[in-house]
């Protein structure tokens, strides 16, 4: 049975009709992508809301961070689980598919991250970002300092709360406006990849050139 066809209930302003900066978003996504992310096309309604979802991104997720790539996927793919957000889940789950190189891994963190053999680090990583989702008013210092002692520093802390924060804010905004992920996601990586995986999906750098990361 496919989902359902509209890509929020809110609708979709035309993308003819948009500012001239957002049609070369479209035409960039549809380059690198092959298609434009129905989470721009939702934003699209609002078009200066959309400039600051994506500046936002960029920044949260594709800049330098002590957090890799995949971490950051991984931990927006554990956010969306509890909140049961079914666009990112599926979004973010072809993400780390594709950038792990693993679908097992993908499926994992969508149904339940604990399954999987992680390191201690991203598995505290995880945790953290399951509690401060579903009950954040029991964050404290022990948590923190337990990550501290895996190796993160105050600004990957950082760097982990502002992604936790922002994965409640685009789930919260997708189940809002009932937003059905792009249907290329589903069937995305999911054989096994043995050579070095492409772009994920899930993401393209829009609006500046992508910065040098420290880790991924």
């Amino acid at each position: 049975m496919p989902q359902p066809d509209h890509i929020t209930v809110l609708g979709v302003p035309d993308p003819a009709g948009l500012d001239e900066d957002l049609q070369k978003i479209w035409a960039r996504c549809v380059e690198k992508l092959g298609f434009v992310p129905n989470v721009f096309s939702g934003y699209s309604l609002k078009p200066q809301r959309l400039r600051n979802f994506m500046a936002m991104y960029n920044e949260i997720m594709l800049a330098p961070s002590g957090l890799s790539k995949l971490e950051r996927e991984m931990i927006a793919v554990v956010v969306s689980s509890a909140n049961r957000c079914y666009y990112c889940l599926v979004a973010h789950g072809a993400a780390v598919r594709q950038l792990s190189g693993d679908p097992e891994l993908g499926e994992m963190m969508a149904l339940n991250y604990r399954v999987a053999k992680l390191d201690p680090r991203q598995r505290a990583m995880l945790d953290f970002a399951w509690k401060m989702t579903t009950t954040p008013w029991l964050i404290d210092d022990a948590d923190r300092e337990g990550l501290r002692k895996l190796g993160l520093s105050n600004e990957d802390l950082f760097d982990l709360g502002e992604t936790v924060a922002f994965y409640n804010l685009s789930n919260r905004m997708a189940s809002a406006t009932d937003m059905m992920p792009n249907r290329e996601y589903h069937s995305a990586a999911r054989g096994t990849v043995t050579a070095a995986p492409a772009p994920a999906p899930a993401s393209v750098a829009v609006g500046k050139k992508k910065k040098k990361k420290k880790k991924d």
